[in-house]
């Protein structure tokens, strides 16, 4: 009697074991989700897109009266440049704009979609003439602005600023920094 008193007693002792409350575990520690990584834009004409700094250089346009004018550039040499252009620009001081270099002359035609200021558009020959001016492009259109006549190059500057100059179809323009910028397609 004696061993099955011991041996209920042992096994009560063990369903009452598997029966206790296992002890918590110690709670692991949440680790917050990882913030979205905000990937950099593709799209060169996105209001977001960081566009790489560009080359700059210089470009001198003689006026209908002999003077010479001086205009600093940023450099469009390449596809993207090209694209992107002064898109989202709030403001183009005078005395500033941008050249756009394209690898051979061709008809060019350019639109301002993305573009929030009125710009001068010179297109300009491989001989440095100038061969046409669109003066004071109206922004955020997509209208093609064209002269109609090949350019390789094409300066724009903050609109009104040809008139205000005496800048006219047939000037002469020189380069100054430009011939080692790189032309992409």
């Amino acid at each position: 009697m004696k061993l099955r008193v011991a041996l209920m007693l042992g096994a009560l002792a063990l369903v009452g074991g598997a029966c206790q409350e296992a002890p918590a575990a110690s709670p692991k520690p949440v680790k917050p989700a990882p913030a979205p990584s905000r990937a950099r834009p593709k799209d060169v004409s996105a209001e977001d897109y960081v566009m790489p700094g560009l080359p700059r250089a210089h470009v001198r346009l003689k006026d209908a009266y002999g003077g010479v004018h001086r205009v600093e550039v940023e450099v469009a040499a390449t596809g993207d440049a090209r694209t992107r252009g002064l898109m989202w620009r709030k403001a183009l001081p005078a005395g500033q704009g941008m050249l756009f270099l394209f690898p051979e002359e061709d008809v060019r035609g350019f639109w301002m979609r993305n573009t929030l200021i009125p710009l001068d558009m010179l297109f300009i020959t491989s001989e440095h003439r100038i061969v046409g001016i669109i003066e004071n492009a109206e922004p955020r259109t997509l209208a093609n602005r064209s002269v109609g006549i090949p350019s390789q190059y094409v300066l724009e500057v903050p609109g009104g600023w040809c008139q205000a100059n005496g800048i006219v179809k047939g000037g002469a323009v020189e380069f100054e920094g430009v011939s080692t910028v790189p032309i992409s397609p």
